[in-house]
């Protein structure tokens, strides 16, 4: 009988290291408009910002700004809003906002001979009138969940966005509802978080929106929750805001301009 000898040979590479170069593509840099006018319940709504960024390579660790704009919103009342960059930060500020709801509003921003434009409707949204908590929520069992209920108004389309921002070192979480099973009637924005324990807290704010943004971050909130976007991965579709170039249509901003009136609350869990 013929016996086969299989030989294993282990081969071990002690301190190799070799520096892999990957070649991402590139583009033109775009503009970033992020336009979100948000009018807090109990305040004049006055003070205002709207940040411009441009886009940035993949590994690059810092966002660039979008310097020396101009940048003004109007409203069907023929007021206009200038709002003036803080130093090179990118950020433009206006203290003289007139917050209307229901109220038509447009973004002009000119940058870099381009001209962009978006309008859009402040909407209107209710108060939090309670809160619940389960500490023993989740697929764990072991999670704790936060309940913000509202009245939804009756005999009419609305839509919301949501935003969670616990007392944690962890991204905020957003979602988005629509009223067109529950119309009119009491509902709630939900919030799970494993490691929210008794005496932290989470920052719950409700935005009243538009059903064009609605759209537009209900897309986007998925495409991040498939886990898209990776330096290896197909890219997901751009989802396209409300801002026109009108100057160059080809080269389109990214971004939103909103404008929703915010009711928020700070709950300690229990």
């Amino acid at each position: 009988m013929k016996k086969i000898v299989y030989i294993i040979i282990l081969v071990f590479a002690y301190s190799c290291e070799d520096v892999i170069d990957l070649d991402l593509p590139t583009s033109e840099p775009k503009l970033v408009i992020d336009a979100s006018i948000d009018w807090l319940k109990g305040t004049s709504g006055n003070e205002q910002q709207i940040k411009l960024s441009l886009t940035a390579p993949f590994f690059d660790l810092e966002i660039p700004p979008a310097n020396n704009a101009t940048v003004f919103i109007t409203d069907s009342n023929s007021n206009s809003f200038e709002f003036i960059e803080d130093g090179d930060t990118g950020i433009y500020l206006n203290n003289t906002f007139i917050p209307e709801i229901n109220g038509e509003y447009t973004l002009t921003v000119i940058y870099d001979g381009e001209t962009y434009i978006a309008t859009e409707t402040l909407k209107s949204v209710s108060e939090i009138t309670r809160v619940e908590q389960n500490l023993e929520g989740g697929f764990t069992g072991e999670e704790t969940e936060i309940k913000a209920f509202f009245n939804d108004p009756a005999d009419e389309e609305n839509y919301y966005f949501f935003e969670f921002t616990p007392t944690l070192p962890v991204t905020p979480t957003l979602d988005t509802f629509n009223d067109e099973f529950v119309n009119g009637n009491e509902i709630f924005g939900f919030y799970v978080e494993e490691d929210l324990d008794p005496s932290q807290s989470v920052t719950i704010q409700i935005h009243g929106v538009s059903e064009q943004f609605y759209e537009y971050m209900f897309i986007l909130l998925q495409q991040i929750e498939n886990g898209g976007g990776g330096p290896f991965e197909t890219q997901p579709a751009t989802v396209r805001g409300n801002c026109i170039n009108q100057t160059n249509p080809d080269n389109f901003p990214l971004g939103y301009f909103r404008l929703s009136e915010v009711d928020e609350l700070t709950y300690t869990v229990e």
